[in-house]
């Protein structure tokens, strides 16, 4: 088992971040399988809308852990720019989140790596994504890119395998707080100290009249 340090060092190595591409139908993901939530980290709330349709299996893992209220009391616990990265000749920028940290033996099983070549998804600016180590890794950790990603998507170079990472929602309100979270101080890649996640929830929906 590895230990929280050790896997997120790994898992960020090989870190790519993901976006939503646009759908073939009308420009917009219908907004049935669109599920909002609220991430209160103490920069600031990031509100995200997880794409259920295109990629449902790594939304209901994101859910389950949600739900259960793992990401409560969650931290931002790396940050990756573009001076930090001294032995990757791809560069990235994300920043990456994980559960609890008291509660990782609650940690489920890894999920099927859903490819971007099947859900259509592209790491792009605001985009959420698995963290992973080889395919079929995933379990809690997630990130949120910076900027454009293309190296994390399949066939990007960032990951040797060349699988890339599974893109599963994207940052819709906040991210001038994912910004603030990634130039926070830092040891190499570690946030020092770790930005926590206050509050972890569905966002629900604003009362009309």
């Amino acid at each position: 088992m590895k230990t929280f340090a050790t896997a997120c060092l790994a898992v960020l190595l090989t870190l790519p971040a993901a976006a939503l591409a646009a759908p073939k139908k009308g420009g917009k993901p219908q907004a049935s399988r669109l599920v909002p939530v609220v991430l209160r980290t103490e920069k600031g709330d990031i509100e995200i809308e997880l794409d259920e349709a295109r990629a449902p299996k790594t939304v209901r893992n994101f859910l389950m852990y949600l739900d259960a209220g793992l990401y409560e009391g969650g931290v931002f616990h790396r940050t990756v720019t573009p001076d930090n990265q001294p032995n990757s000749p791809v560069k990235i920028e994300v920043i990456q989140a994980g559960i609890n940290p008291a509660r990782q033996f609650e940690d489920k099983g890894p999920i099927p790596l859903e490819r971007t070549k099947d859900t259509g998804l592209k790491h792009v600016d605001g985009v959420l994504s698995m963290a992973r180590d080889t395919p079929d890794t995933a379990t809690s950790d997630f990130f949120i890119c910076l900027g454009d990603q293309p190296e994390l998507d399949f066939g990007g170079k960032r990951n040797p395998d060349g699988q890339g990472f599974a893109a599963f929602g994207r940052v819709v309100k906040g991210m001038d707080v994912v910004r603030a979270i990634q130039q926070s101080p830092r040891t190499e890649q570690k946030l020092t100290p770790p930005i926590k996640i206050l509050k972890a929830m569905r966002k629900q929906p604003t009362p009309k009249g």
